[in-house]
């Protein structure tokens, strides 16, 4: 059981350092253990959740303990939302909705995808619980059920390394599909990747910039807290 005050998503990376790194933990059971820790923390599992969000959006917002998980996010999140142009945004593999929820604080239409329904549902229900208004969809990356053009600007934030190389293409496809004025890729750069968060492969420059030449429309690639591919559109 955890203090409601410091349950936030650097649970996640002590999970990883003290269980699943020592080989106590296999990496297919850190969900399962995960949920189990915040659900535990509270009598109604649901204020245990609530408690979660809140205490991580504040740190991704404000101060984080230095090593831990929230220290790695916050850079990423804060560079995917300067980013951001057009009202109108869509997050693919949103997973807990982080950073859905800083796009929907700072003003844009948001609309939050994942392949998983329990996160879906789950950001669903806490969302209104935080003040913030956005929409959810359980959708396949590889096809939303949206119409093309529909939204400014995609997001894939932290979700190709998590599938096997020969989906990249088709995910950038359907960002490209889907988005009116550009597209935001953003991959951590590992030596090995990461198991415990069912990372499947590695990514550089190189292979950002070998997807951004395959669309033939402007992109940049930079680094920032890992890799950026950004292709504007229109």
């Amino acid at each position: 059981m955890m203090d409601l005050d410091r349950l936030d998503n650097d649970l996640a990376g002590w999970l990883d350092r003290t269980l699943v790194r020592p080989g106590l933990l296999s990496p297919d059971r850190f969900e399962d253990a995960f949920v189990a820790v915040v659900r535990a923390s509270a009598g109604d599992p649901d204020d245990a959740w609530l408690a979660f969000y809140r205490n991580t959006l504040a740190a991704l917002h404000g101060e984080v303990r230095p090593g831990g998980t929230n220290a790695e996010l916050k850079p990423v999140h804060e560079r995917a939302a300067e980013l951001a142009v057009g009202p109108e945004v869509l997050e693919l593999g949103s997973c807990f909705g982080f950073l859905a929820l800083r796009l929907a604080a700072a003003g844009h239409r948001v609309t939050a995808t994942d392949l998983t329904r329990g996160t879906v549902d789950l950001l669903a229900g806490t969302a209104p619980r935080l003040g913030l208004t956005l929409d959810t969809m359980v959708a396949d990356a590889r096809a939303v059920p949206l119409p093309a053009a529909s939204t400014d600007t995609v997001f894939a934030v932290h979700l190709l390394e998590h599938l096997p190389a020969e989906e990249e293409k088709a995910v950038l496809a359907e960002m490209l599909r889907l988005a009116r004025r550009r597209v935001v890729v953003a991959v951590p750069f590992e030596e090995v990747p990461n198991e415990t968060w069912g990372h499947l492969r590695r990514f550089d420059e190189s292979v950002l910039a070998e997807l951004g030449d395959a669309t033939g429309l402007p992109y940049t690639v930079s680094t920032h807290h890992g890799g950026w591919l950004v292709i504007d559109t229109g």
